[in-house]
């Protein structure tokens, strides 16, 4: 009887992990969610400060899926924009965002979370490897609008300022939030292209396609 409950358990798990195959409808969809997900914050009590905002180098926008029986798994996709010598923002580049626990855990969450990017060299550390935020940068959680008492030169010039509507974080305190991955193989197929994250993050040689220009133009907007 436990054998066949750990076989059932294990197939579940496993079946859980298998993925249909993405389409450019799901990275389109991908894009849209996370501009909803910078507009909800901006509409709700979790705002980010247009102080803050003015800072941004490159901002990250990430939507994760917490779901645990037995095993937690953090999974979940992201995008990011880097603000280029010129002023102009880039195009949206997709990130895969995730992190793995094992523990006994039964339940399920989404966590929203954008990181402020003051640093211009951060982006560039998702070029070769995984970023672990809060490991390889230095990250706190990040002061809201309605909080602008804990706005000091201190917690703008962290290389990254996080908002989530998780948790309950203080500002300044200091958080680890998971990872972040280059995912070449959907931006190819979201932008049309062969070129990487480097040259769309950085390069002009491709032009926005039409699903990703209103979150270009939110983030423009907002970061004025």
């Amino acid at each position: 009887m436990k054998r066949l409950l750990l076989l059932s358990l294990v197939a579940l798990f496993g079946a859980s992990l298998v993925r249909a195959e993405t389409t450019r409808a799901d990275l389109v969809d991908r894009v849209e969610t996370c501009e909803a997900i910078l507009e909800g914050f901006q509409s709700g009590p979790h705002a980010i400060p247009a102080q803050v905002l003015r800072k941004a180098q490159a901002i990250i926008i990430v939507n994760q899926f917490k779901g645990a029986f037995l095993f937690g798994i953090k999974d979940g996709y992201g995008v990011i924009l880097v603000k280029k010598s010129d002023g102009r923002w880039s195009l949206p580049v997709l990130v895969g965002a995730g992190e793995a626990s094992l523990g006994l855990q039964v339940g399920a969450n989404s966590i929203e979370t954008i990181y402020v990017i003051t640093d211009p060299k951060v982006p560039r550390m998702l070029f070769e490897h995984r970023f672990n935020v809060g490991v390889d940068a230095k990250a706190v959680a990040g002061p809201k609008a309605a909080e602008a008492e804990k706005l000091n030169k201190e917690i703008l010039e962290t290389p990254v300022l996080v908002y989530t509507k998780s948790v309950g974080l203080y500002a300044g305190a200091t958080v680890k939030a998971g990872h972040l991955s280059r995912n070449d193989k959907a931006n190819f197929q979201l932008h049309n292209t062969r070129y990487t994250m480097p040259e769309l993050l950085y390069g002009d040689w491709v032009q926005p396609v039409a699903e990703v220009q209103p979150l270009i133009g939110l983030v423009t907007k907002l970061t004025r």
